[in-house]
């Protein structure tokens, strides 16, 4: 009846980007960001659908044309 208001969250472009990781064996896709200088990858949710990859997009305001998948 009430949608919750989601509130954006933010991420430091200066030394992360927004990253899909897909698995080549299963598909299962996550989503997070890895840092730049270190390569470490902070995984922040599970991609099972669209309706997930376009809350994850909302959440950090963040259009697809920034994301790379790595695989």
């Amino acid at each position: 009846m009430f949608h919750k208001k989601q509130l954006k969250e933010t991420y430091d472009k200066e030394t992360q980007k927004p990253i899909i990781r897909s698995s080549i064996c299963n598909g299962e896709k996550v989503a997070g960001f890895r840092d730049i200088k270190t390569g470490k990858f902070t995984e922040v949710m599970l991609i099972q659908s669209d309706k997930d990859m376009d809350e994850f997009l909302e959440k950090y305001d963040i259009s697809v044309a920034e994301i790379k998948t790595e695989w």
